[in-house]
């Protein structure tokens, strides 16, 4: 003898089989909701000074960057750049503010205990620094519509206004 499946289970079977495609993504989805994440939950953790200064401004390394973007500007030749800083990168920290009932407060800079005793501060973000100015120097620079191009391109990369970029002819 054969079982049969009472109705209810029937209709259940057949809508399971028509939607097979929207169950396996909600699976999945429920799946990924139950993996560890670095979200809020777990606790903020503060980069070392080694991994910080990666994430600082590394001004040598935008100069070769902005001399090969440069080089390919029609009738420019071989660019070398300087660019001069106003100030260096600086970092924002988290701070704890705390008001008393009376009115008055006090704001401290947020540390967090890395064992042993020791505190290290929670930074925010990192700052990059503005730029001063920029020299632009190659074969092309004698030529206006090169060196309008070249202005051009460096005023759009660094934001520098116009009377901040000079443009020289090389030899």
């Amino acid at each position: 003898m054969k079982w049969k499946w009472p109705e209810a289970a029937q209709r259940w079977k057949g809508a399971l089989k028509q939607n097979q495609a929207v169950l396996l993504v909600i699976a999945v989805g429920a799946a990924l909701l139950l993996l560890p994440s670095g979200g809020r939950d777990s606790p903020q953790v503060q980069e070392s000074p080694a991994q910080t200064e990666g994430t600082s401004f590394d001004l040598e390394a935008f100069e070769k960057k902005l001399c090969q973007v440069l080089s390919q500007v029609e009738g420019a030749g071989e660019v070398r750049v300087v660019l001069s800083l106003d100030g260096g990168s600086r970092q924002v920290l988290a701070r704890n503010q705390e008001q008393d009932r009376d009115g008055g407060g006090s704001n401290t800079v947020a540390t967090v205990g890395r064992g042993s005793g020791t505190q290290e501060v929670v930074p925010l973000q990192v700052v990059a620094p503005q730029f001063r100015g920029a020299l632009v120097v190659c074969p092309g620079g004698g030529d206006p519509q090169v060196r309008l191009r070249l202005v051009e391109a460096v005023s759009a990369l660094t934001g520098l206004g116009s009377d901040r970029i000079s443009v020289c002819a090389s030899s």
